[in-house]
């Protein structure tokens, strides 16, 4: 027969009061009124049909019952409280909290994690979009995707993939009179974004001065966005931009590209890098990059 146990809120109540031997402070602690802790307190002397407190008017002082009941009840919580800190230690053992830059989260990477978490049900996958660069390690994230050098200092990183630039348009735009040479993109308008033009413009042979005035888009989805709208030619990122050429919203012009001289990287801090999960997210990536690599050859 399961026994009847009092009321935890009546245990907590007492066992804060008996610890601070005062019951303005035990409300504090439980963020209740005193009264809520006498109210209990009382309620549960009736039920154990003991006293466990001797009161003179706000003044109370525990009795010798009251304090051996305390610390059994101390030790019980204790045990609680372990027993729901290793529960949550087990949880988060099987959280992976990825941060990613807001153009490859958004256009490459989301479209693809519902294969890692089928592969992987167990693992609670957190990704986070930002475009600053975040102490991993302070901020408790298991893997960065970093657009870079490879200049991480006290990381462990991995190089994933590189990437090109070139032109791309709304097959909409203007009508659809396209730009049909590199030379003819004087008389367009070449939308601009972080990433210059200068580069690509040497390498198609094309003497323009680098855009400038205007609106300039920090976030390349703003960036792709814009041009499928038919606001004009824009120079993109290959990884980012293959959504909207694959489905006809952007054109690409020219067969020229560019290397991009940054390249994506997978970056661990040293106490995460060795975690099964982020060993499990590197080898799948790995992986879905390799397939990417194959069926998108530039």
């Amino acid at each position: 027969m399961a026994r009847r146990l009092p009321n935890f809120s009546a245990l907590r109540a007492f066992e804060a009061a008996a610890r601070h031997e005062n019951f303005s402070r035990a409300a504090e602690e439980l963020h209740l009124t005193h009264g809520a802790i006498s109210h209990q307190v009382r309620g549960l002397e009736q039920e154990l049909g003991r006293q466990l407190f001797v009161r003179n008017g706000r003044q109370v002082k525990i009795t010798n019952d009251g304090l051996k009941f305390a610390q059994f009840l101390g030790k019980a919580f204790a045990d609680i409280g372990a027993a729901t800190d290793a529960m949550r230690a087990a949880s988060i053992h099987q959280r992976l909290t990825i941060t990613s830059i807001p153009s490859f989260a958004a256009r490459w990477l989301a479209p693809r994690l519902g294969r890692f978490i089928e592969r992987y049900p167990d693992i609670e996958v957190v990704l986070q979009s930002s475009g600053h660069m975040q102490d991993l390690a302070r901020e408790g994230v298991d893997v960065g995707i970093r657009f870079g050098r490879g200049n991480y200092p006290g990381m462990v990183a991995v190089r994933l993939m590189g990437d090109v630039y070139y032109p791309v348009v709304s097959p909409h735009y203007r009508g659809g009179k396209l730009p049909a040479v590199p030379n003819d993109l004087a008389g367009h308008a070449l939308l601009r974004s972080v990433e210059r033009w200068t580069p690509w413009l040497h390498a198609a042979g094309v003497n323009l001065p680098e855009p400038s005035g205007g609106l300039l888009f920090e976030d390349l989805s703003m960036l792709i966005r814009s041009a499928a709208d038919g606001n004009g030619v824009a120079l993109v990122r290959h990884v980012v931009a293959m959504q909207e050429i694959a489905s006809g919203q952007l054109l690409r012009l020219f067969d020229i590209a560019t290397p991009s001289p940054d390249e994506y990287y997978f970056v661990s801090p040293p106490g995460a890098a060795g975690k099964p999960q982020v060993a499990a997210f590197r080898e799948w990536l790995l992986e879905e990059i390799a397939a990417f690599q194959r069926q998108h050859l530039t």
